[in-house]
């Protein structure tokens, strides 16, 4: 029989597929194909601390990747980012105030399409979305050729998933308690969700976000989108937190000069040590290990008490 070798981005959903983790702080609530009109179904699994309680109100921070948060044993790297060790201890020290995580589960092949910023894809010209088109298939992240769904994949997030969320967990459901967080990709949908929906999120934290992309700095006409989408579309600071961060090894490599660019750019805008915050961390690469080591920073900069 021939042996099939699948993408590796597949094997992620496929080995933690019907397997529920295990978390060492809190608990886990699992929820199977949740259901939306926008994108395709996919499992969501909500953290909530250890005392968690209906007559209190809670924070909600929402988590891309959420197959890649919690146990490493069902991770196709067999990393996590162990984010309930993490968060039960900020609690319990009352270093951040109470919250829950909403982990929202990639999906697969689709993952890209759905992180991209769709109106940041729009200032591409034909010939440049072809060489990207090509530059993903080339390195098996996407099935078919590139078109962004990320404004639906927003849409799901804000009308159908949160509003559940808020029913069915006791939330405090304003904007200066909805919080959005991812690394890489998921860093520049979550950049891409504080600008598109400034009245639902107050902040956002982007680990090692993805600048680029793609896969290469060389002749690359992403950045440029993205910095322009930024100046025109950053909310405002008085009402929002932002945290960005890198590293310098492996996929980091490429986002430093870049990570540069978009500092400048939120100086403009008016953000300040009190709203915006950018880490550098010599040494770290691309991984869900650093940033396990690292996201105890935005979670106190964004749920401080």
């Amino acid at each position: 029989m021939k042996k099939i070798v699948l993408p590796f981005i597949i094997l992620i959903s496929m080995i933690t597929h019907a397997q529920v983790a295990k978390v060492t702080t809190g608990k886990l609530e699992h929820f199977e194909n949740f259901k939306s009109q926008f994108v395709d179904s996919r499992n969501i699994d909500v953290w909530l601390p250890d005392g968690y309680s209906k007559k209190e109100k809670y924070a909600v921070i929402y988590m891309h990747d959420g197959q890649m948060l919690f146990d490493p044993n069902l991770t196709w790297n067999k990393q996590s980012w162990k984010v309930d060790e993490i968060a039960g201890k900020l609690i319990t020290e009352n270093k951040t105030q109470k919250f829950i995580i909403v982990a929202i589960w990639n999906n697969g092949l689709k993952r890209h399409p759905e992180y991209y910023p769709q109106n940041a894809y729009k200032k591409l010209t034909e010939e440049e979305k072809k060489f990207i088109s090509n530059n993903l298939l080339k390195k098996k992240k996407i099935a078919e050729n590139f078109n962004p769904i990320s404004d639906n994949y927003l849409k799901f997030i804000v009308t159908e998933l949160k509003p559940f969320i808020d029913k069915t967990f006791s939330t405090k459901t304003d904007r200066a308690n909805t919080f959005i967080a991812g690394s890489s990709m998921g860093g520049l949908i979550s950049m891409y969700a504080i600008c598109e929906y400034p009245k639902v999120f107050g902040g956002a934290a982007c680990l090692s976000t993805h600048w680029t992309g793609i896969y290469q700095l060389d002749n690359n006409p992403i950045p440029e989108t993205f910095f322009t989408y930024l100046k025109k579309h950053l909310p405002k600071p008085k009402n929002h937190k932002i945290y960005f961060d890198y590293g310098d090894k492996t996929l980091d490599s490429l986002y430093p000069t870049l990570q540069k660019r978009v500092d400048v750019i939120m100086k403009e805008k008016g953000f300040t040590e009190e709203n915006w915050v950018t880490k550098y961390f010599p040494g770290e690469d691309h991984s869900e290990k650093a940033w396990h080591d690292r996201f105890q920073i935005p979670l106190e900069f964004l749920l401080k008490i």
